[in-house]
């Protein structure tokens, strides 16, 4: 992305230190140059080359010189971190190593805000990492940490962590506003003030508003001209109080909005030998393939390109809010013990509507589709959509709050050569109210949400005296509509301790250990039914059905939220985790490193498949060696190297 930025600073009143470059910590590492970085991997500060594990750091300079404003932009310079933006960049859910998040199961890299984990999300599709669109601006550092984090973070971490670190209140009047002019007619502008009212009180205030047209550009004449767009605005307000010289109170509230038009893809290949339902083959599979075949064929003729896709979504939109408010409070009890206490409350709310494979789908034209016609199916040329989905009016796609408790206390013994972390962690994620969407499928749906829908590809008769005054059998063509309606609750608790003995100078033995109890109650009041077209009657439902069929096989539900469809499904899981290292500094600029680590991730629920109700927890042992060089001099700079080995146990893959 090309940008030009525009910084005024109001006050400079820190001397600067040395520059420093991102540095990869995967295989082989790009030298930087010197600085002592601080970083938090361990729950406690830390010099970054003493730290053994591998990770990637960037300061605030490198995200602004990088024009990272989502979290989708991180994996453009992060070696080994993957992001997947299929329900759009603000969505964006991460894969370190491999480990990847389907749309049904817990996350794989935990992202945190303020040492708290972003407010949890469940609804139809992966929710991403959920901390907020913005939440990148004004920050002291990012940090990504890669292998299992199990031991000292609260959540699902067997691919890693990424730690947001914001800028902490500080005593200097300062501040800063920063505006940005990008290609796509990008426009940003951000700004922070630093304020100290007095000694033991200090407040600074961040904003970050954010617009851009998107780059993959619309040719469907249907809805928006461009997805993946950004439209965000963003704040924080930061308070330190010290109580007293030995007490820190530390509090945080921001707030995400972020509109936009959701991320398009685009096709590449098709079957252009589906067989015709006549023999043997899918009737659906068969109308799909081939107007997928002639949305590739208008594209090669229209010269399109790797960003141009045609989309026929009337109305798509990603809307997304979230917001959470972080207390944390550090007691220095004495000059071996500190104790730590952090709080946050957050909710978050969104809004979705998309089409999930970015088709603009026509009926052929076939004596197969023509024939169908004939019957009252759609005719060759009359549009429909693959798979649509759209919120319904009242609801939301995803409402859930989180409140999360975690109490640690650090310390240090035996003469400064033991160092330890102990506490417990509490985490309980409630919905705000019912997730409810509609998935419109094979059909002409403008609306799947409010049943906007004008028949489909699939062939269907009305029974002579179905209707009243109507006693002949209709012809007709119809659409399957998905009623989505869930609600999710989660409890996740944990106890932990590591500890790091110095048996020298050079040499040092960590271990850690953890114990997570997790729990998901499910409800769901989902079901599916059958709209059809007929001549003068226009659309009805034919034939409404539970979908879970096992529990509900012959109820057929009338309206909504008459609870006939009702199921709940409880998961409970807990298993231990742990890290064994074992650290070597043969110099001073000098770190190797060996570890063994343990990594979980909490089972789930399943309301789509009827039999496969739960899922079982995920487990993986991970052996890593690496090291880390420092090179001071006339040409500073680092060097990190890192190999690993992850032994899976009962993967979680979803279909």
């Amino acid at each position: 992305m090309l940008a030009r930025n525009f910084k005024c600073m109001l006050l400079l009143s820190a001397a600067f230190s040395g520059a420093s470059v991102a540095m990869p910590a995967v295989a082989q590492e790009s030298v930087m140059a010197p600085g002592e970085i601080i970083v938090t991997a361990r729950r406690v500060e830390e010099r970054l080359q003493d730290v053994p594990i591998s990770m990637t750091v960037y300061n605030e300079d490198q995200l602004q010189d990088r024009n990272v404003a989502v979290a989708s932009d991180l994996a453009t310079y992060t070696p080994s971190l993957s992001v997947n933006t299929r329900y759009g960049p603000e969505k964006a859910t991460f894969a370190i190593r491999g480990f990847n998040q389907d749309a049904a199961a817990a996350p794989t890299v935990g992202v945190y805000f303020a040492d708290v984990v972003g407010v949890r999300a469940q609804g139809g599709t992966a929710s991403g990492n959920s901390v907020g669109a913005g939440s990148f601006t004004d920050l002291q550092n990012v940090q990504v940490l890669k292998g299992p984090q199990g031991t000292l973070f609260g959540r699902n971490t067997t691919g890693g962590s990424i730690l947001l670190v914001p800028t902490k209140p500080s005593d200097f009047l300062e501040g800063y506003v920063e505006g940005t002019y990008g290609n796509y007619d990008q426009k940003r502008v951000q700004a922070a003030v630093n304020v100290p009212l007095a000694d033991t009180f200090k407040v600074r205030v961040a904003v970050d508003r954010n617009k851009r047209d998107g780059y993959m550009k619309n040719h469907s004449g249907i809805g928006p001209d461009d997805y993946n767009n950004v439209d965000y605005t963003y704040g924080r307000l930061s308070i330190v109080a010290d109580l007293t010289p030995e007490l820190e109170n530390y509090t945080i509230f921001h707030y995400s909005e972020s509109d936009t038009n959701g991320y398009a893809t685009r096709y590449e290949s098709c079957d252009r030998d589906a067989a015709s339902p006549f023999v043997g083959g899918s009737l659906t599979r068969y109308y799909t393939a081939l107007a997928a075949c002639d949305q590739i064929d208008r594209q090669t003729a229209r010269g399109d390109g790797p960003l141009d896709v045609e989309v026929a979504n009337p109305d798509p939109r990603i809307y997304l809010r979230t917001w959470q408010v972080i207390n944390t409070t550090t007691w220095q009890a004495s000059d071996m013990i500190t104790i730590k206490n952090i709080l946050s409350y957050g909710e978050y709310r969104e809004q979705a509507g998309f089409s999930l494979y970015s088709d603009n789908f026509f009926v052929p034209n076939t004596p197969t589709t023509q024939y169908f016609a004939s019957q009252g199916g759609l005719a060759p040329g009359d549009r429909f959509q693959y798979i649509t989905l759209d919120t319904q009016p009242g609801y939301d796609a995803a409402a859930e709050s989180t409140t999360t408790e975690e109490l640690q206390i650090q310390g240090r013994t035996l003469d400064g050569k033991f160092n330890f972390v102990i506490g417990g962690y509490l985490e309980f994620s409630r919905p705000i109210g019912w997730n409810q969407q509609r998935t419109g499928i094979y059909g002409n749906c403008a609306d799947p949400g409010t049943l906007d829908c004008s028949g489909g590809i699939i062939p269907v008769t009305l029974p002579a005296g179905a209707i009243p005054g109507i006693p002949i059998a209709l012809g007709g063509s119809a659409a399957l509509i998905s009623q989505s309606r869930t609600k999710m609750s989660f409890d996740n608790h944990g106890i932990f301790a590591q500890g790091t003995y110095n048996f020298t100078d050079q040499l040092a033995l960590t271990l850690g250990g953890r114990w997570t109890f997790d729990k998901i109650v499910g409800y769901s009041e989902s079901s599916r039914y059958t709209l059809g077209t007929f001549p003068l009657v226009g659309t009805i439902p034919l034939q409404q059905v539970c979908n879970d069929v096992l529990n509900h096989p012959t109820d057929n539900p009338l309206a909504d939220g008459q609870g006939v469809c009702n199921t709940k499904i409880t998961q409970k899981t807990n298993k231990p985790t742990w890290l064994i290292g074992l650290d070597f500094k043969p110099t001073l600029d000098t770190l190797v490193y060996a570890k063994y680590a343990r990594g979980y991730r909490q089972g789930a629920v399943n309301f789509t498949n009827p039999g496969l109700e739960t899922v079982g927890p995920e487990k993986v042992d991970s052996y890593e060696i690496g090291a880390k060089l420092t090179f001071r001099g006339p040409a500073p700079g680092y060097f990190n190297i890192a190999a690993f080995y992850n032994d899976f146990s009962d993967q979680q893959i979803f279909g």
